[in-house]
C-alpha cells in the first residue's frame, strides 16, 4: 500500500498521516484511492500494556522531578505538537496518528505502585502524573486509573503532581482535599492558546480553553495549589498569548505559572511541519525559521540545559514576555511551599485475627 501524495487533515485527530517507525523495516500505509470523507476519523483502540513496574526514573537535570507515573502510553488528546510522540516508535508503531489511536493500558498499574512505595527501597518523594502522556485523557472517564493510582498515594500520603489539559481532573477533587492537608499535591495544568478555534486543531481531543480556567477555578476553591504551564509556547502561532494566557489562569485561581517553549523531536517535526502546511499555510515559513533560531538553526535541541528554554533573540524575547505579565499579573513564588513528603507512612496492612 502506499498513501497519498497531499495529506488531508483529519477532524478529530492531531496528525494526519502515519510517518514510517524509525526502528521498523516495514511500513504500512493508506492505499492511494483512500477516500478521506468515507472514512475521516481512525477509530481509537485500547490495547494492554504488560509492564512490570509502576514508578519511571529520569536523570535529566531540565525536568525537576525524577519519579513519574504513566498510566497510558500515547495520547487520545492527538496534540500535534506533543514531545512524547517518538516513545510509541518503541512499541512498533508510527509518532502519528498511532500514538492517537492505539492507546496502551496499564490495567494493574494501581497494584504495582502500592507494591512500589511498600518497599524499603522507596525513597518517599513528588512523584508526577503524566511525565510522558496526559492521565486524565478521555478514556480515564471509563477506567478510572489515574483515580485508582491516586487513591493509592492517598494511602500512603505521597506528594503527587499532576499535569493535564483536561477538565476531567475536576472529578477527583475529594481526594486532593486528602493530599492537601498535608502540602503532598501540585496541579499543573497546561494553556497553550486562548482561541477557541485554534485550540481544536493543536489539541484536537483536550479540553478547550475555558473549561481549563474553569478546572483551575474549582481546584484553588478545593484548596489546591494550582500552577498554569502555558506550554509549549509557539513562536509566530501562539507566543503572542502569553500574557493574556497569564492574566486569565491568574483571574481563575493559578498561584504560579511557568512556560515552555515548543519542541520537535524526532518524527514530531514531519508531522508539525505537515500540520503547518494545512491549517497555517501562511505562517508555516515565520514559524519554522523561529523555531529554528530557538534551536541553533535546527527544528529541535536535545542538549540539557537548552532545549526546555531555547536559545537566542527570540528565545530571550519569549522570556522577557513571561516575566513582565507575571509580575503585572501578580505572581508570588516566593510565598510558596514546597511539596512535601513528610506525612509519608507505610499504611498498616489487613489485621489477622485469631479464630
Amino acid at each position: 500500500m502506499r498513501v497519498s501524495d497531499a495529506p488531508t487533515s483529519i477532524k478529530g485527530r492531531g496528525a494526519a498521516s502515519n510517518p514510517a517507525n524509525r526502528f521498523e523495516v516495514i511500513h504500512l500505509e493508506r492505499d492511494a484511492d483512500w477516500n478521506p470523507e468515507e472514512d475521516s476519523a481512525p477509530k481509537t483502540v485500547f490495547l494492554r500494556d504488560l509492564s512490570q513496574t509502576a514508578i519511571n526514573y529520569n536523570n535529566s537535570p531540565d525536568v525537576g522531578f525524577e519519579a513519574s507515573i504513566n498510566p497510558y502510553r500515547g495520547c487520545e488528546h492527538g496534540c500535534i505538537y506533543c514531545f512524547a510522540r517518538p516513545t510509541h516508535e518503541y512499541l512498533g508503531f508510527s509518532a502519528g496518528l498511532d500514538f492517537e489511536t492505539k492507546i496502551m493500558v496499564k490495567e494493574n498499574l494501581p497494584e504495582l505502585l502500592r507494591k512500589e512505595l511498600s518497599s524499603r527501597k522507596w525513597k518517599p518523594q513528588t512523584i508526577v502524573m503524566s511525565g510522558v502522556t496526559d492521565c486524565y485523557q478521555p478514556i480515564e472517564r471509563k477506567l478510572l486509573l489515574t483515580r485508582r493510582c491516586l487513591e493509592v498515594l492517598v494511602e500512603f500520603r505521597n506528594p503527587v503532581a499532576i499535569i493535564t489539559k483536561n477538565f476531567l481532573v475536576t472529578r477527583d477533587l475529594d481526594l486532593y482535599r486528602e493530599l492537601a492537608r498535608f502540602n503532598a499535591i501540585r496541579v499543573n495544568i497546561s494553556v497553550t492558546t486562548l482561541d477557541e478555534k485554534l485550540g481544536p486543531k493543536l489539541e484536537p481531543r483536550a479540553s478547550l480553553p475555558k473549561h481549563r480556567l474553569a478546572a483551575i477555578s474549582e481546584l484553588r476553591d478545593a484548596g489546591v495549589f494550582v500552577n498554569v504551564m502555558v506550554a509549549p509556547v509557539i513562536p509566530g502561532l501562539t507566543d503572542h498569548e502569553i500574557p493574556s494566557i497569564i492574566k486569565a489562569a491568574r483571574e481563575a485561581g493559578a498561584q504560579s505559572a511557568g512556560y515552555v517553549p515548543v519542541r520537535l523531536p524526532y518524527a514530531v517535526s514531519p508531522l508539525f511541519e505537515e500540520w503547518l502546511g494545512l491549517h497555517f499555510p501562511d505562517r508555516k515559513e515565520k514559524v519554522l525559521n523561529r523555531i529554528r533560531a530557538m534551536r541553533g538553526g535546527k527544528l529541535n535541541d536535545p542538549n540539557f540545559g537548552s532545549r526546555m528554554r531555547g536559545d537566542g533573540v527570540f528565545a530571550e524575547q519569549m522570556h522577557q514576555m513571561f516575566s513582565v505579565a507575571c509580575r503585572k499579573a501578580g505572581f508570588d513564588r516566593a510565598g510558596t511551599l514546597p511539596i512535601s513528603s513528610a506525612a509519608f507512612r507505610i499504611p498498616p496492612g489487613p489485621q489477622l485475627t485469631l479464630f
